[in-house]
């Protein structure tokens, strides 16, 4: 039973609930009718380390979850579904960074 709800019997067996706060029942109903807040932003630490495994492995997966900076111990799998959560959160952002990964390697040449 949760807190503010008490059992009568009527003395035939039968139970019924009586609400003595409906105030609490009714704020718990419109809390639970809200819609799912969702975060609009990425931490910084996710943007960083997707940033990093990008810039210093490519699409290599495999070579990530190798890397000493993959601190969650992710599988290359993970990192991949990472780095699209980033790309789908950020696409303009992500373009710009592979733009520029690919004009740094044209200019060390």
């Amino acid at each position: 039973l949760t807190q503010g709800m008490e059992v009568e019997s009527d003395g035939w067996g039968q139970r019924k609930k009586i609400v003595r706060k409906p105030y609490v029942v009714n704020e718990m109903e419109y809390e639970a009718s809200l819609p799912e807040k969702k975060s609009n932003t990425l931490s910084r630490d996710l943007i960083d380390y997707v940033r990093y495994m990008i810039q210093n492995h490519g699409e290599n997966y495999k070579e990530m979850a190798r890397d000493e900076k993959n601190y969650y111990q992710d599988t290359p799998k993970q990192i991949k579904r990472k780095i699209n959560v980033y790309k789908n959160f950020y696409p303009e952002e992500y373009k710009d960074f592979i733009l520029s990964l690919k004009q740094e390697k044209m200019d060390m040449q």
